[in-house]
């Protein structure tokens, strides 16, 4: 059973990481990472081992990156540099790595000229994760994945969106939501 690392990085100090209220509150990180946990409910159960690090309550260790595959992300923009650093050592340790979210979404090729010739990404899922995972999956078990996988389109050139009722639920008992 293959072990997937689903990695959550880090927010800045910055209006978006609400870093200071937490302590007034008692918690780690503001919001659970949502994304992630709903691909985790994506996971067929019986065919993969799947642990969650938010790098917003806890440090992405060593032991976590020896203990993966695979590693996935999802990022918003302002969470890039810690992405870029999952990445270096994703590759330092040749564990292969997927992203998704905003930020590969909209900066696909931003991302891959920061990176430059020496770091990847090897795997992208662009747009909403429900109409891209299940084909993404089936081709990484084949082991015959792309790059990029992208939302799928109708005719007129209009992104088909996912009915979001057939998502399912988050795996929330992955995550320390005392944290949150």
């Amino acid at each position: 059973m293959p072990n997937v690392l689903l990695v959550y990085p880090k927010f800045p100090l910055s209006y978006w990481g609400f870093q200071f209220a937490m302590d007034f509150v008692g918690r780690k990180a503001f919001m659970p990472p949502l994304g992630l946990v709903t691909v985790a409910g994506m996971f067929p159960r019986e065919s993969y081992t799947l642990r969650v690090v938010d790098m917003n309550v806890e440090t992405l260790s060593d032991t976590h990156l020896a203990w993966a595959d695979v590693v996935m992300t999802s990022t918003m923009i302002v969470q890039k540099e810690s992405l870029y650093d999952v990445v270096r050592r994703c590759n330092k340790k040749g564990i292969p790595l997927v992203a998704g979210g905003p930020h590969p979404t909209s900066y696909y090729k931003d991302i891959k000229q920061e990176l430059g010739t020496h770091h990847r990404i090897d795997h992208y899922l662009f747009g909403e994760v429900e109409t891209t995972f299940p084909g993404f999956l089936d081709d990484l078990a084949r082991g015959d994945a792309r790059e990029v996988y992208d939302e799928p389109t109708r005719p007129d050139g209009k992104v088909l969106k996912p009915d979001i009722g057939l998502t399912p639920l988050p795996r929330y008992e992955l995550l320390d939501l005392e944290a949150y």
